[in-house]
């Protein structure tokens, strides 16, 4: 699928049926995720650091563990509750649920905005100067979601160098992934070379790479990846469960990008041309284990742009027909 193929709005999917503790397990640290190939010969880049999905998707890197897949952040969140000690009550805190998890309940939207971004230019400092700008907004987009379910909404930092080594360990290398997220240090990590030789001068596919990635963010802030890092069965995430918590994480990351397109579409620096060529991007990866079907990873992205509330991103209550 190219920037220029339409598509037409999906109908809703299926009806929604301050400082983090220390990590208490070995599926709580950070992780990095490596994108997904594409059809074409191009590697996908957009999922987390987890690694980057939206157009990424891939493997993650944790302590003590290496994980391939999903990235995983710190878990072991407290739960809001009536006896949280003084002082806790009343502070966002992320909270380790999936399908109950507070931010993907009905009504939640994110705040429409207006995203002003510089000139997509080719060198490090010009990429960075874009993703700055257009992180802000995604922060600006996503604080009402995130303030409506009483849960954390830090800064994310951007990185257009690679660093051998991060808070989630070795970095990947430039085969392995187009751009990651750590929870480790809140960061997406950007590598000019890899950004270009994938995405080039198309804004719609830093666009769709970059929400994809701050998608993971999201689940790290909320809580959503440490909950499925405490159901992770095996180090190596070879399991067929482990593998289907995957698909479940990077699919909604995908969903959670194109959410942010649709509230930033046709206003501002992304025009509806650009918005629509940025869904359309997630479904340019092949069929991957870890990602799920190219079918289900755009079908999850035009749900969150075709509804609007999180609700739409709900991947955990889906069957497993529609994550597969």
């Amino acid at each position: 699928m190219t920037e220029n193929d339409g598509w037409e709005p999906a109908g809703p999917p299926p009806p929604p049926v301050a400082a983090r503790p220390p990590a208490a397990n070995p599926w709580a640290a950070p992780a990095w995720h490596r994108p997904p190939r594409r059809s074409g010969g191009g590697v996908a880049g957009a999922a987390v650091a987890l690694v980057i999905l939206v157009v990424t998707v891939g493997v993650i890197a944790v302590v003590p563990h290496e994980l391939s897949g999903h990235a995983l952040a710190v878990p072991n969140a407290l739960h809001r509750s009536d006896s949280a000690p003084d002082g806790v009550r009343d502070t966002p805190v992320a909270v380790p649920e999936l399908e109950t998890n507070p931010l993907l309940a009905n009504g939640v939207e994110l705040n429409e905005v207006s995203c002003t971004l510089p000139e997509l230019g080719r060198t490090g400092a010009e990429l960075s100067a874009y993703y700055e700008a257009l992180t802000e907004c995604l922060q600006q987009a996503w604080r009402r979601a995130l303030d409506h379910a009483h849960e954390p909404s830090q800064r994310v930092s951007v990185s257009v160098t690679l660093t051998k080594v991060s808070a989630c360990g070795s970095a990947p290398s430039k085969d392995q992934a187009v751009a990651y997220y750590c929870g480790g240090d809140s960061t997406i990590y950007a590598p000019t070379d890899w950004m270009l030789a994938d995405a080039g001068q198309n804004p719609s596919r830093h666009l769709a790479t970059i929400a994809h990635e701050y998608g993971h963010h999201v689940q790290d802030e909320s809580g959503i990846l440490a909950a499925a890092g405490d159901r992770m069965t095996s180090p190596n995430q070879d399991a067929p469960h482990d593998r289907a918590l995957v698909r479940r994480i990077e699919l909604q990351a995908n969903c959670f990008g194109a959410l942010f397109i649709a509230a930033a579409e046709g206003r501002g620096s992304i025009s509806r041309a650009t918005a629509n060529a940025a869904v359309a991007d997630y479904g340019r990866a092949d069929d991957s284990g870890d990602h799920g079907s190219r079918v289900n990873q755009l079908a999850w992205a035009k749900a969150g742009f075709s509804v609007g509330t999180t609700s739409a991103c709900n991947t955990w209550s889906a069957p497993d027909s529609e994550v597969s």
